[in-house]
């Protein structure tokens, strides 16, 4: 395997990222100022400098980082020197100056991660399921994997992410990541089927971090996903809790459920005692299995999360990303291959998961070839899509942008239906909830930007 990164700089970090997790390790709360002041001994970018001294400066006034901090001796250590070691060092610290260097190189944006259907197949059947219209029988050869990451750490990608399907349905799921040590891996799954032998085996390898799908308590979720599923999940979280494995959560946020997450702070608690450590809140987008307009949130609704949000990120001991609220942090979309981009289990490569088109396949094309494609030099040349930052979807917040990017590129749908978007009643919808949201986002996105608000904003969390 190709060495991308000069040994002795990786060497000299590990050893500093080693002592730094003595120093939590020993007294987390004292020592988490040392910690930072290690960090910026082997920060290589700018922008990773800025991050420590923001980091520096919330910690001091902000007690729930002090306690999400202390989560870190409840980790289990083949976490602390796998997961935590290919985060922060290959996949941070020196894959991301990397991938800028191959970008300019290639000509062309090389992304931070890379989200990979290893198969389609699903042991349930959830009510407006993203990926419910896709084959369930497709699946990618464990080759055609094992190639995409070898090619990706060439390019200093250094964290992927599993999806599906059910990614835990697939056969050679842990030879991935044992062949693969050296990269993070995120897996969306439902949880049903994580047991104790699944468990102790992802304690093992110490390099995956399982993000549970749940959308709120036992009526919302034996609703949507079927009977008995919210206690298997309850289950799984224990499971994964007593052996110190880093987990998290990933939930669709939607019109009828939007309160009932984010609301009260239930939920949110719920997470934390179950031993979550991040969430990920997607909004309700309208592709897939029966998309559904009345499901999306209003523009009142998501006008409430983006306020509410990071009040539960500055009170709470566990961290939420808000997408598509959090396109202020982002710069806009990160799709495309800007930062991310999607292969499903045909291996058709896609902008987004949410985005179901295509011009390329990787069985037939190295990924160097695949980030050249027109679908993707259309996105990106595009990128952001608004100036206002709180509108970075092509899809639900600027939909006009969609339409041209598949017509430019010759992108074509990669299931039945997936181009409903684009055209009649699910299209005109989006015209008409993007416009809404543009006008309620236009005070948010200025203050986030310490402009002055509009007149006519109004009280936060009304």
């Amino acid at each position: 395997m190709a060495i991308n990164f000069n040994f002795a700089k990786k060497f000299a970090a590990e050893q500093i990222i080693k002592r730094a997790l003595n120093y939590i390790e020993k007294d987390p709360d004292r020592n988490f100022i040392k910690v930072l002041d290690l960090l910026e001994k082997i920060a290589r970018t700018e922008n990773h400098k800025e991050e420590i001294a923001s980091l520096r400066r919330e910690y001091k006034k902000n007690p729930a980082i002090k306690q999400y901090i202390k989560k870190f001796t409840e980790i289990a250590p083949s976490y602390k020197e796998g997961l935590v070691m290919n985060f922060f060092i290959n996949s941070g610290l020196l894959g991301i100056p990397y991938q800028f260097k191959m970008a300019e190189k290639l000509g062309v944006d090389v992304p931070w991660t890379i989200l990979i259907d290893p198969t389609s197949a699903c042991n349930l059947n959830c009510t407006g399921c993203w990926a419910g219209k896709y084959s369930k029988s497709d699946r990618l050869e464990f080759e055609v994997i094992d190639r995409i990451i070898t090619e990706a750490k060439e390019l200093g990608i250094y964290f992927i992410v599993l999806s599906g399907g059910e990614p835990t349905l697939y056969p050679r799921l842990f030879d991935i990541f044992e062949k693969h040590q050296d990269v993070g891996f995120l897996m969306y799954t439902n949880g049903t089927l994580i047991d104790e032998e699944m468990a102790d085996r992802m304690v093992e390898v110490g390099n995956v971090s399982p993000a549970i799908s749940i959308e709120g308590f036992k009526e919302e979720i034996d609703g949507r996903r079927g009977e008995g599923v919210f206690d298997k999940i309850m289950h799984t979280m224990d499971l994964l809790r007593d052996r110190g494995v880093v987990f998290g959560a990933s939930v669709t946020v939607t019109r009828n459920n939007v309160d009932e997450l984010f609301g009260k702070d239930d939920f949110i608690e719920l997470l934390i005692e179950k031993g979550a450590t991040y969430v990920w809140s997607f909004h309700y987008v309208p592709i897939g299995k029966d998309p559904n307009l009345d499901l999306m949130l209003t523009p009142e609704q998501r006008k409430f999360m983006a306020y509410k949000i990071p009040e539960i990120r500055s009170q709470k001991p566990i961290f939420v990303a808000d997408f598509w609220n959090d396109g202020t942090f982002t710069g806009g979309c990160i799709a495309g291959g800007r930062r991310y981009f999607h292969i499903n289990a045909k291996g058709e490569v896609e902008p987004c998961a949410f985005v179901h088109f295509s011009v390329d396949n990787i069985k037939e094309k190295s990924l160097k070839e695949v980030l050249q494609n027109p679908l993707f030099k259309s996105y990106q040349k595009r990128q952001p899509f608004n100036e206002n930052l709180m509108l970075p979807c092509p899809i639900i917040d600027n939909p006009h942008c969609l339409r041209e990017i598949v017509e430019e590129s010759g992108a074509k749908p990669t299931h039945e239906g997936a181009d409903t978007v684009l055209k009649g009643d699910v299209a005109k919808g989006l015209d008409k909830m993007s416009s809404e949201w543009s006008r309620v986002s236009k005070p948010i996105f200025e203050e986030r930007m310490g402009k002055p608000a509009s007149d006519d904003s109004e009280s936060k969390l009304a």
